[in-house]
């Protein structure tokens, strides 16, 4: 990230409010660019809310399926950057309602694009995609070539956003790069269905942490500080227009199951309790990561933390945040 790149420019973020929104945001907000963010519901707990970044914003109300409100906000607040991260995002909850998943994932972005198509101020769009949205492949680590095939509500709300992006930028030449990332985790994030935050708060309440899955499924984990740092590498990138169109994997490429994770956070806590395995979680991809090779070569990006590393912040984080709260 190059801070001063950022002084005064007109950005407007949807999902500000969600772990990934709210930590661009206070980036964007410490570089002193003019923020505007896109907020459907009051939660207090939130980050954004927490920090008290939520003042130092421009607050639009509404909801990503409510076009009005986006070519609105795009228009009166003059946007240059635009960073589409609004989405439902918890893979149990799509699966259990899967039209307003649908209407969030997938609407939700064409709207989004279609209001910055016709806003003319509008000079770069970074779309969030996810590694959900290659769906099952027997060929590992996934690289941007592999064909976007989702299975499930959530996973297919994605492939079919990510395909939307592209179409924006083939037939229109709208200005938009697209990110597939792993799994974030880091402070902030209270869905605590989530294996790092219900496991931090499982040993801060001396409960064994429950995985709903059997533990066995690889994933990418990938911090969320390193998560911000990349979305806003790639953003500053698109003034060179051949990055327009574009999609990157973003990770730390590391490789670990989830009960390895959970077993690598009760270590760094010092914890001897041990994980209750339900295996109830169903519709669930048994092994996903990704190479981020072609972000390193096209946008000279690397993490900055390990996987230890950002465990460690993200304990301290929720310690603190525990210990506030009571």
């Amino acid at each position: 990230m190059i801070p001063a790149y950022w002084k005064h420019k007109n950005v407007f973020v949807t999902g500000a409010s969600g772990l990934l929104g709210s930590w661009l945001t206070k980036s964007l907000v410490n570089a002193e660019a003019n923020v505007t963010v896109l907020v459907r519901d009051i939660v207090p707990n939130a980050q954004l809310f927490r920090s008290g970044y939520i003042h130092k914003v421009t607050i639009v109300r509404g909801a990503l399926e409510d076009y009005p409100v986006l070519e609105r906000a795009l228009g009166e607040y003059e946007i240059d950057t635009m960073f589409h991260l609004g989405a439902q995002t918890i893979v149990e909850i799509a699966n259990r309602n899967p039209l307003s998943t649908f209407e969030s994932n997938i609407k939700g972005t064409w709207n989004v694009l279609e209001a910055a198509r016709r806003s003319p101020l509008v000079k770069r769009v970074v779309v969030a995609s996810s590694d959900k949205a290659y769906g099952v492949h027997k060929e590992l680590p996934y690289s941007e070539a592999a064909p976007l095939q989702g299975s499930h509500p959530y996973d297919v709300s994605k492939s079919a956003a990510d395909l939307i992006a592209h179409t924006y930028f083939n037939t229109y030449k709208l200005p938009v790069a697209i990110t597939r990332c792993g799994n974030f985790y880091g402070g902030g994030d209270l869905n605590f269905n989530r294996i790092v935050p219900g496991t931090i708060r499982s040993v801060v309440h001396g409960i064994p942490p429950v995985l709903r899955s059997d533990g066995s499924m690889v994933r990418d984990y990938f911090y969320i500080e390193d998560a911000a740092h990349a979305y806003l590498t790639l953003a500053e990138r698109m003034d060179d227009e051949r990055i327009h169109g574009h999609a990157f994997n973003f990770s730390n490429e590391n490789q670990i199951t989830v009960l390895e994770l959970a077993n690598k956070i009760l270590a760094l806590m010092g914890s001897n309790l041990q994980p209750q395995i339900l295996a109830t979680a169903a519709h669930e991809i048994p092994h996903q990561y990704l190479s981020a090779a072609k972000a390193r070569e096209m946008l000279g990006w690397q993490p900055k933390f390990t996987l230890e590393e950002g465990l460690r912040r993200t304990i301290d984080w929720y310690k603190e945040f525990f210990e506030t709260a009571k």
